[in-house]
């Protein structure tokens, strides 16, 4: 490694996130010694720029021409960053001391680990798992996301049962830690994805390459959660059902991939009805502009399929759930990852 490269630098996508920063920058600053923190501007204009410039010099800018997204804001802004581990860092996300050594100590034990998240615990409830990243993300045999700690809107009490270190389908983009080769090698996250399910998609690329993603839970951080796009918003809503079947087309084997897609449509159709049901116009609408997207643009996602062309032998991979998590919820009403 140059003598000029950090080891980690931690790198904090920011669009009109003032507030935020001026909460959780300090605890990143006093909690990082010997890493470099940047963040990374999507052309905010609430001040944000300013108020780094005054309150903390020592934090490196980039600044970004346009809102380009998560997914898109992170690749352009870490072509500019020489490290050897990059943590991408939501701006609502406070840490604890000593956050990165576990994580970076575990990474630097094997180097086929690619991608590495600490626990997420929730700010506003610290004794509980936050929706994003919880203890270490997962899949159903469907595709579906889901993490130990949280299945769907139930969020687990943290009582240790996660101070563990274990191999994890996907890591959160909310605080994930990534080998920097690793990162520019698979070409960075999915720009058309925007945001939402973008680590998923890389985490799996991953893994088809070889590479592990692990969960390391002597490290933790708090996390707000929907800070920038909440939960309710159909905008979010069209993402994540767009993204979803977008990164199941692009990482599933051939074997797999017709039966899985047609599941997951006619899931999303009823998912679309349910909303209706609830008055959930805009949702419901939300839901079908995303698979009318995805039609309109297949063959964008037909080339990004064939460019990965090693696909890994899915049910066996680390993290994956054999069964259907929506039944398992749903209808059976489990509730927790032990109770599966």
């Amino acid at each position: 490694m140059d003598s000029n490269t950090s080891h980690t630098a931690i790198v904090i996508l920011n669009w009109n996130g003032l507030r935020f920063l001026q909460e959780f920058l300090p605890s990143v600053v006093a909690n990082s010694p010997g890493c470099e923190v940047i963040v990374a501007d999507n052309a905010s204009t609430d001040g944000s720029v300013s108020f780094l410039e005054v309150t903390f010099p020592q934090v490196r800018i980039i600044q970004n021409g346009s809102n380009l997204g998560f997914c898109e804001g992170y690749n352009q802004a870490l072509k500019q960053v020489d490290a050897k581990y990059y943590v991408l860092l939501n701006s609502d996300v406070a840490v604890s001391p000593d956050w990165v050594t576990p994580v970076v100590t575990l990474m630097d034990s094997d180097e086929r680990i690619a991608v590495c998240q600490p626990k997420i615990l929730a700010q506003q409830h610290p004794d509980f798992f936050e929706y994003a990243g919880a203890g270490g993300g997962q899949l159903d045999a469907l595709g579906y996301p889901f993490c130990r700690g949280r299945l769907f809107e139930t969020l687990e009490e943290d009582k240790g049962q996660y101070n563990d270190v274990q191999e994890i389908f996907w890591a959160t983009g909310a605080c994930m830690f990534v080998r920097a080769s690793v990162y520019h090698s698979m070409g960075g996250l999915e720009p058309a994805f925007f945001a939402h399910m973008e680590e998923i998609d890389f985490c799996w690329r991953a893994k088809n390459a070889g590479y592990k993603v692990m969960y390391n839970g002597h490290s933790h951080v708090l996390h707000v959660g929907g800070g920038t796009l909440h939960k309710s918003n159909p905008r979010k809503t069209f993402l994540n059902f767009r993204n979803g079947l977008a990164l199941v087309y692009k990482n599933l084997p051939s074997s797999e991939l017709i039966p899985t897609i047609t599941l997951r449509i006619l899931l999303d159709w009823m998912a679309a009805f349910r909303m209706l049901l609830a008055g959930q116009t805009a949702d419901a609408r939300a839901v079908l502009d995303a698979h009318a997207d995805l039609l309109r643009n297949s063959s964008y996602w037909r080339k990004r399929r064939k460019e990965q062309r090693h696909k890994g032998n899915f049910p066996r991979m680390a993290g994956v759930y054999r069964g259907s998590i929506v039944w398992e919820y749903f209808v059976r009403q489990k509730r927790t990852v032990r109770e599966l």
